[in-house]
């Protein structure tokens, strides 16, 4: 039976602990017997999961056992990581063990050294913090999971569901990593990555004094359906347009026609969550010039498809029927 050794640190994340013991537990293979022998183990006995302890019944010799090692996060990562860990950890990669992180897991992984030269992911929000602290890791923050065939890396929160059940697949196969999703009540396949989930808004800056583009940025947005140019833009802010690329630059660090395209972006999606307008009218009343664009644009952007998207976030669409 394939042993998982889950390591519980102080501070961890409790969703990031369970969330891999009970897609583990899950797996069934044909026959009916479980697929893997799960196992906590931790530091010292009586870890803190934030609103509650738990006792691990495991020392960190399971470590040495075990044919996948998971990191869930931990709400402080702590660096350096506590005594006889990093150890532990490359000591069991030399022996081929597989190491997978969750989430904010990724700087634990990250500080053993195990990482450096490869791609990694980790909560977006988090991927900025990672990339400047490790910088020899190459971190993606636009994807659900990496598998670097020995060490694997997941997202924020559910993203680790996505990656366990890939490591399910790649254990026994489809037909009892699909058996597996629907026990946990998830698709075998997510489509699309974090891109989907991050807030795309740009950074907006402080700006000199009767010099900011506000009123510009909120008619970009109210008007984003238009046929615009870059003339357009410049005569509305009633600026050269060297002016205005260069007060856009200043201001929201990016330039008046991306800053479009993210608008009529930001619509679409707006329009996928709360109509039921078909793909071509969502098109048409965002501002792309034609559906195949907008398609284009959008999985750029969003790192799915429109349909992707709407499947996801939609709850109680309303407005016309979705033609096919």
């Amino acid at each position: 039976m394939h042993t998982v050794a889950v390591l519980a640190l102080d501070q961890v994340i409790p969703f990031d602990l369970s969330a891999p013991i009970d897609t583990f537990g899950w797996a069934r293979l044909p026959d009916g017997r479980e697929a893997y022998r799960v196992k906590v183990c931790a530091v010292r006995e009586e870890v803190s999961a934030g609103p509650f302890a738990l006792r691990a019944p495991y020392g960190l010799e399971a470590l040495a056992e075990a044919d996948t090692i998971i990191l869930p996060g931990v709400a402080e990562p702590p660096d350096p990581l506590p005594p006889g860990v990093a150890e532990a950890l490359r000591a069991a990669a030399a022996n081929g063990t597989r190491i997978a992180s969750v989430c904010v897991g990724a700087f634990l992984l990250a500080a053993t050294g195990l990482l450096d030269g490869l791609r990694a992911t980790t909560h977006w929000r988090a991927a900025p913090d990672l990339a400047e602290r490790y910088p020899e890791v190459l971190v993606d923050p636009n994807v659900l999971y990496v598998d670097n065939g020995q060490f694997l890396t997941s997202a924020g929160a559910a993203a680790a569901l996505d990656m366990c059940l890939h490591m399910v697949r790649r254990d026994y196969g489809s037909a009892v990593a699909a058996h597996t999703a629907r026990m946990s009540v998830m698709p075998l396949e997510r489509e699309g990555g974090q891109a989907q989930f991050i807030v795309r808004d740009p950074p907006r800056v402080p700006a000199p004094a009767g010099a900011t583009l506000e009123p510009l940025l909120r008619w970009l947005d109210e008007h984003c359906d238009r046929d615009l140019t870059l003339d357009d833009i410049a005569a509305r802010a009633g600026m050269s347009t060297r002016t205005l690329n260069r007060r856009f630059r200043e201001q929201t660090g990016t330039t008046p026609l991306r800053w479009l395209h993210r608008a009529r972006v930001r619509r679409a999606q707006h329009l996928l969550e709360t109509t039921a307008y078909s793909v071509e009218r969502v098109a048409a009343q965002a501002g792309f010039g034609s559906p195949t664009a907008f398609r284009e644009r959008f999985r750029r952007v969003v790192g799915t498809s429109p349909q992707g998207y709407r499947k996801a976030f939609q709850s109680e669409p309303h407005g016309t029927p979705q033609r096919t």
